[in-house]
């Protein structure tokens, strides 16, 4: 696998912490992505660390849904406690990044619940800083309004502007948005992941995702504009959805890793 890549562990459905990293070693990974709740169940630390003990890939960042009790317009003491935990574990881990799903808005408007986020967050930014960990916001489809704030990519860096943290962008998400590249400008100086995968036109199933190489995205044309704007991070594949399921995890995660490794070496071999 191409050393600019990671797999995600959300690729693999339902595998535990150690069938995943196994999983991550098979395919050649130099990094993954690791989901939170194993880690904070009892025991995932240590999980982690015993299935990581005879080498592996390096935990390049961990997913984290943040003030989902239930909404940032409520009490988010649960969501900075369980945040500061998950920052200890990723510090044992020696992870890069975190990367969050904000919480949802309830009642209040989008600027309303991007000070309240800004506010919650402030303290576990703080924390993270002195451990050495980026956390970072990723963009998502406004069908998860109920767990997140930020949609589009531009409202994703208006929001990280403000709270003053960094940016996972899920190309998915925004590859159809005008301006990219004036986007992707202003997203890069906090951008410390950037998530892979396609999309097949007329695919209404959420998430409608599939095998990078298998639908419209123009996944070539995007990674070089990353790269020629000096983008020097990893590219997360993240793949879900019916035509995962459907073809196999294991499969269409290599199909997805020979794809882009071939992508990537056509577009700078020196990369």
């Amino acid at each position: 696998m191409h050393p600019r890549l990671s797999v995600d562990q959300i690729s693999f459905g339902n595998a535990s912490l150690a069938e995943f990293i196994d999983h991550a070693r098979a395919l050649g990974a130099a990094q993954m992505v690791l989901t939170s709740p194993q880690l904070l169940a009892a025991g995932g630390l240590n999980e982690a660390r015993q299935a990581l003990s005879g080498g592996g890939p390096l935990v390049e960042a961990i997913s984290h849904p943040f003030a989902i009790y239930p909404s940032l317009d409520c009490d988010c003491a649960k969501a900075s406690d369980t945040l500061l935990r998950l920052i200890d574990i990723g510090a044992a881990l020696q992870t890069k990044s975190i990367y969050l799903l904000t919480g949802g808005r309830g009642s209040m408007d989008w600027q309303q619940a991007a000070d309240r986020f800004a506010q919650v967050v402030a303290p576990c930014q703080a924390a993270a800083r002195a451990r050495g960990i980026a956390l970072l916001i990723e963009n998502a489809s406004a069908l998860y309004a109920d767990i997140h704030i930020a949609h589009s990519l531009a409202d994703t860096i208006a929001l990280a502007e403000h709270a003053d943290v960094g940016i996972c962008m899920e190309l998915f998400f925004c590859w159809a948005e005008a301006d990219l590249k004036r986007l992707f400008q202003r997203a890069l100086p906090r951008c410390g992941l950037v998530q892979l995968s396609d999309y097949v036109l007329g695919d209404r199933s959420l998430p409608g995702r599939a095998v990078p190489g298998d639908g419209v995205i123009p996944l070539g044309n995007i990674l070089r504009i990353l790269l020629e704007l000096g983008y020097a991070g990893t590219f997360d594949i993240e793949l879900v959805g019916p035509r995962i399921v459907a073809e196999g995890h294991w499969a269409a995660t290599e199909r997805a890793a020979a794809y882009l490794s071939t992508l990537l070496t056509t577009i700078k071999p020196e990369y």
